[in-house]
């Protein structure tokens, strides 16, 4: 479909007194650890003295390497892999995110690359596949699943950050437990998970951690964890006994604290200006904007956003754009690049997740009609004072852009760019 022909010359009925608020930008008050000098070196040396004793020389390794936004993604895989070289394994790398490009082994293989994680770069070599096999059962009976590749090998090793995750709410969310057994099942592991409700799926990874424990199949994993500024500020290495136990909840909870806030609590209008699959796994993060927008899984309290502006898909999303439903209003640039073939198929591996956040937007012209619809569709009158917030993405928020009628709430230690 066309998109600039079907909304080039719309009318559209804006009150002429209406107007596009000024914005000042602000900087936010975000926690700021110590950021960890060297990630690769970071994440040699942990792998070494965590991991010491559990690997055998000639151990064959399965390092799963993800498709989300990583800082220094590259650096920590390539410390991961020198350090399971120095203890004796022989580790390879394998796309470990269940449906994600296109679910095609080239489509993934592509992602890694598009993110930096070439085999040049990371010094090891990737193999890529989506065929799988069924290795272990929980006790309920789900079956789980590795890729062929990882399924072959003596171990597995997943690499990951560690955040609050956009569908579900438990001890353990986004991760190295996620990876191991959604992303390493590729599209069949995933879909398992994500065809139910939010309480569910969070049952269904713990129970499935379990039993990939159980199995030996498990090393261990490195996870990160990054500041709201987009530093890591740690780097663990897990044994498989931490791999969905006390450690990895711990790292869940110290993640939490590090959520990046918008900066009010009501806002009428929210303009983001980019989303994206290395942003969110939903392209914009539900964990800042409030919208979660899954059956049985309530929405926040805070931040309250009247509408939702997104103006631009970053190119490593490849047009997959699960979760523009999030978005009320999009310019026509955004939707001629939509791949509805990879969005709709991480969709239905979303299950329930992917319904409504797969709807479309209303697709208007230009950013600027989609800013002054939103404005004029947000509960308040052309000529009242309009809450407005401008961010670049929900990933870094470390500063925004407001419009007056916000200055007088902004939190303590927000500092006012002049």
């Amino acid at each position: 479909m066309n998109w600039d022909q079907l909304v080039q010359g719309v009318e559209l009925p804006f009150h002429p007194d209406l107007k596009v608020p000024a914005l000042t930008e602000v900087l936010l008050p975000v926690p700021q650890p110590t950021p960890v000098a060297d990630v690769a070196a970071a994440a040699h040396a942990d792998v070494v003295t965590r991991l010491a004793g559990h690997v055998t020389p000639g151990m064959t390794v399965a390092v799963g390497g993800g498709s989300r936004g990583l800082t220094d993604r590259v650096s920590l895989l390539k410390g991961v892999i020198s350090g399971l070289r120095a203890l004796g394994a022989e580790p390879f790398v394998v796309p470990a995110m269940g449906s994600h490009g296109g679910a095609t082994a080239e489509g993934q293989r592509a992602m890694l690359e598009s993110l930096g994680m070439t085999e040049e770069a990371i010094g090891a070599e990737i193999r890529a596949t989506m065929e799988t096999i069924e290795v272990a059962r929980t006790a309920d009976g789900m079956p789980l699943y590795l890729d062929r590749h990882a399924a072959s090998a003596d171990r597995i090793f997943p690499v990951n950050r560690v955040k609050p995750h956009t569908c579900f709410k438990g001890p353990i969310e986004s991760g190295c437990t996620k990876m191991a057994v959604v992303g390493f099942g590729k599209q069949p592991g995933a879909a398992q998970i994500h065809a139910c409700g939010p309480v569910e799926m969070r049952n269904r990874i713990l129970n499935g951690i379990e039993a990939l424990r159980a199995s030996g199949r498990i090393l261990g994993g490195v996870a990160s964890i990054e500041s709201a500024s987009g530093e890591v500020v740690k780097v663990q290495a897990l044994t498989s006994a931490d791999v969905g136990g006390d450690a990895e909840r711990e790292l869940t909870e110290y993640s939490r604290a590090l959520v990046p806030a918008l900066p009010v609590p009501q806002i009428d209008v929210l303009i983001i200006d980019k989303g994206g699959k290395d942003i969110s796994g939903t392209t914009m993060d539900p964990n800042v904007t409030g919208r979660f927008w899954v059956h049985g899984l309530a929405d926040l309290e805070e931040p309250d956003v009247s509408t939702i502006v997104l103006l631009d898909i970053t190119p490593i999303s490849g047009g997959n754009v699960l979760g523009i439903g999030f978005a009320d209003f999009i310019p026509s640039s955004i939707a001629t690049q939509i791949d509805w073939k990879k969005t709709y198929i991480n969709c239905f591996t979303a299950g329930i997740a992917g319904v409504r956040r797969s709807r479309m937007p209303m697709v208007l012209p230009s950013d600027d009609d989609c800013i002054k619809a939103a404005l004029s569709m947000c509960g308040r009158a052309f000529d009242q004072p309009k809450r407005v917030v401008r961010i670049e993405s929900t990933l870094h928020l470390t500063r925004c852009w407001v419009s007056d009628a916000l200055l007088g709430e902004l939190p303590a230690g927000a500092t006012i760019v002049e």
